[in-house]
């Protein structure tokens, strides 16, 4: 029964609550005004009754016929007509001895009928009403004496209104009132089917429990993803924020029901929400990450009637990329290398086959002596692997590229911390090696100089070229996202910005000092990781 009930449609519980509702109002006024109605109008018979016997009593006619001065009928047709203006039932005039001398009903004018409600009226001279069955049947009735020219009481006058039509008229006032209630109810079911199937077009023609349904579901949806949902109106104010939002963006529950360009500055809802129809995505820089937009307007017809807004974190994406690009980078690295010693083997076989055995022996010495140069200069000063593989590969890309790479006198390099990981070197000392190589590039004589040092409580690492420098206004530009004096629009840069996320990850600092003459950058990280010393 209980599951019946639950499935009930809206429109029927609409229905069933406003009739019943109306019905029992309805029905309770009603009851309340035939109690006080039906008082009343017993009040009004038993007043008027009274009233109209005692206005009766003082007519002179009345005192005269019961002194014997006028006849009887002159005395039946002035009650017959006090009757019909007052509207009573019954104008009973009785003598001093109990005979009645004025009746409705002619048959019974001269009966002689002892006084048992009139008594008081008879003997004492009262005036009073009560409810009686003396004369034709249970009736409301009023009694008042009549008194002779002597003083005395000389005879009864007696105006009644019978119950039963008392009664009657009761129900034909509640007949016109039960009459104007149908209608209301009528009215009041037209109303609230209209009512049921306006709130059922508002739902999209879904009940309730299907509505509760789909939210509890949305909650679960909304909370599990772990992509950020903003749902905002046609003003832009949101309306939907789940928890993985919250987190890409910082934000609180207070943000709710606040305005989205508060939340996002840079995005503008304005020409998607008034012209756009279909979903657009694009990337954005919010709060040091990487994030892709999907924007989907929600429509109604051709209607906007707000925006769905989807937020994908792509930090971890672009840091995976700029990796797999490091690694690309020691590939080509290695790959020049192994060009150019096999340009170099392909040389020396070529003399030994030609016989020119002095001229090979020549360029072998040549080659072990740049390298025992470069391993001596390396190996010497610079004690970690991970930094001496970095060089070697960074010392082959630069003889193809023609570049004077030196390590700079006075570079120290010890065993380095454990914090420092290789993925940190390979990004902040490759990248500052990479982009010194693109800028002098242009130059007629490329020089190129690394130097490090781990004297004191920091490592620093230091590149400097002879390019053509970064102009002054640029230089707070460098390390932002997407920045690039070397790629178009098209295709951006990230070295720096992947530079400076690394040292601030290991807590340090960098500067950049640079002229016409070229650019010097400084690495600065503390051997002191978060967890203490090492």
């Amino acid at each position: 029964m209980v599951k019946k009930l639950l499935n009930v449609s809206i429109q029927t519980k609409i229905l069933g609550l406003v009739t019943g509702l109306i019905i029992f109002v309805i029905g309770l006024l009603l009851g309340v005004f035939t109690y006080f109605d039906t008082q009343q109008i017993y009040s009004n018979k038993k007043d008027l009754s009274l009233q109209t016997a005692t206005t009766l009593s003082f007519m002179p006619t009345v005192s005269q016929v019961l002194e014997g001065e006028e006849s009887y009928s002159e005395l039946q047709t002035l009650s017959e007509r006090i009757r019909m203006q007052s509207g009573a039932n019954f104008v009973i005039v009785q003598d001093k001895f109990g005979e009645v001398i004025s009746h409705p009903n002619q048959e019974r004018v001269g009966d002689v009928q002892n006084f048992e409600d009139g008594y008081k009226a008879r003997v004492f001279g009262g005036y009073y009403y009560l409810t009686s069955e003396e004369f034709l049947g249970k009736s409301i009735v009023g009694k008042a004496p009549v008194y002779s020219g002597s003083g005395s009481v000389s005879g009864v006058v007696t105006v009644g209104y019978q119950v039963k039509n008392i009664k009657l008229e009761i129900m034909e006032r509640m007949r016109d009132i039960l009459t104007f209630s149908i209608f209301v109810v009528i009215i009041g079911v037209l109303a609230s089917i209209f009512l049921a199937r306006h709130i059922r077009k508002d739902t999209m023609g879904l009940e309730p429990r299907e509505i509760a349904t789909l939210y509890r579901d949305r909650e679960t949806i909304f909370s599990s993803m772990n992509e950020g949902v903003i749902a905002t109106d046609g003003n832009g104010k949101v309306t939907m924020l789940n928890e993985a939002a919250k987190d890409l963006l910082h934000l609180s529950d207070k943000s709710l029901n606040g305005y989205l360009v508060d939340i996002m500055p840079t995005v503008h809802l304005d020409k998607i929400i008034s012209k756009e129809k279909q979903s657009i995505s694009y990337e954005r820089y919010l709060n040091n990450r990487f994030i892709i937009l999907t924007i989907a307007p929600i429509l109604e017809v051709d209607r906007v009637l707000g925006t769905i807004i989807t937020l994908r974190d792509k930090t971890e994406i672009t840091e995976m990329v700029n990796a797999l690009s490091e690694v690309k980078k020691y590939s080509e690295d290695l790959r020049a290398q192994t060009h150019e010693f096999a340009n170099k083997m392909h040389m020396i076989s070529g003399l030994l086959q030609l016989e020119e055995y002095e001229e090979a022996f020549q360029l072998v010495q040549e080659e072990v002596a740049m390298i025992d140069n470069y391993n001596r200069m390396i190996f010497e000063r610079i004690k970690d692997s991970k930094v001496q593989a970095i060089l070697l590969g960074k010392i082959s890309k630069a003889s193809e590229k023609k570049i004077n790479f030196d390590l700079e006198k006075g570079s120290f390099l010890s065993e380095l911390q454990s914090h420092i990981e290789v993925t940190h070197l390979t990004m902040i000392i490759g990248n500052l090696i990479d982009n010194a190589f693109d800028e002098v590039l242009n130059q007629s004589e490329r020089y190129v100089t690394f130097f490090a040092l781990d004297i004191g409580k920091d490592v620093i690492f230091e590149v400097s070229d002879n390019g053509s420098g970064i102009p002054k206004t640029k230089i707070n530009d460098v390390f932002k996202p997407g920045y690039s004096t070397k790629y178009s629009d098209v295709q951006r840069g990230y070295g720096l910005y992947n530079v400076k996320n690394k040292v601030e990850e290991l807590n340090g600092s960098i500067e950049i000092h640079s002229d016409e003459r070229g650019t010097i950058i400084s690495v600065f990280i503390p051997k002191i990781n978060l967890g203490g010393s090492v």
